[in-house]
C-alpha cells in the first residue's frame, strides 16, 4: 500500500521543488563570471546511488571573462586513485541571469540561470564508466555562500531515475 500511496504524491513533489527565485534574497550572487574569473580549485566526491562514495577528487581550473558574455574555464581533475581528465567549458551570457554552456563532453548545449546566491543548470553528458562512456542527464545546483566559496551538488539520472550524486566546494 505505501507505494502506491507514494506513487500518487510523486506530481505533487514535483510541484514543490525548488527554483532559483527561491534564493533571491541570497547574497553575493551567483554569476559565473564574477567567482569563476581567474584560479580556483575544488574539492568532491562521486556518491552512487545508495549513497557510497565511488571516488574522490581534486580540480585546479582557471576562468576567463572576455568582459562581454563569454566565460572559458578549464579544469584539471585529479582523482584518487591516480586518473587525470581534463575538461574545458565556454559558458556564453544570453540574458542578464542566463548562460548556455558548452563542453566536449556535454551533448548539446548546458542551461543554467541564477537568481541571487543560487545557480540551477540542466545538461546531459558522456560520463567515462570503465572502458565506456554513459550518458547522463544532470541537475547541478550552485550555491555561493561568501565571496571565496561555492557548494555544488549536483543529481545525475538516467531515464529519469538518480543514479548518483557529485557533491564540491569550490574555492577562490
Amino acid at each position: 500500500m505505501r507505494f502506491w500511496t507514494a506513487l500518487a504524491l510523486l506530481p505533487l513533489a514535483a510541484c514543490a521543488s525548488m527554483t532559483p527565485a527561491d534564493f533571491h534574497a541570497g547574497a553575493p550572487d551567483m554569476r559565473l563570471e564574477d567567482f569563476f574569473n581567474g584560479n580556483s580549485k575544488a574539492y568532491g566526491i562521486f556518491l552512487g546511488r545508495s549513497g557510497d562514495v565511488g571516488r574522490q577528487f581534486k580540480v585546479a581550473m582557471h576562468g576567463a571573462w572576455d568582459g562581454r558574455d563569454t566565460l572559458t574555464l578549464d579544469e584539471d581533475f585529479t582523482y584518487d586513485d591516480g586518473e587525470r581528465q581534463q575538461r574545458h567549458w565556454v559558458f556564453r551570457k544570453t540574458g542578464p541571469n542566463d548562460y548556455v554552456g558548452t563542453a566536449p563532453d556535454v551533448i548539446g548545449e548546458a542551461h543554467g540561470h541564477y537568481d541571487g546566491n543560487a545557480y540551477e543548470m540542466h545538461y546531459t553528458a558522456d560520463v567515462k564508466r570503465g572502458d565506456g562512456t554513459i550518458r547522463l542527464d544532470f541537475d547541478d545546483w550552485l550555491f555561493r555562500e561568501g565571496e571565496n566559496v561555492v557548494l555544488n551538488n549536483s543529481r545525475a539520472t538516467k531515464f529519469g531515475i538518480e543514479v548518483g550524486q557529485v557533491q564540491l566546494v569550490f574555492i577562490r
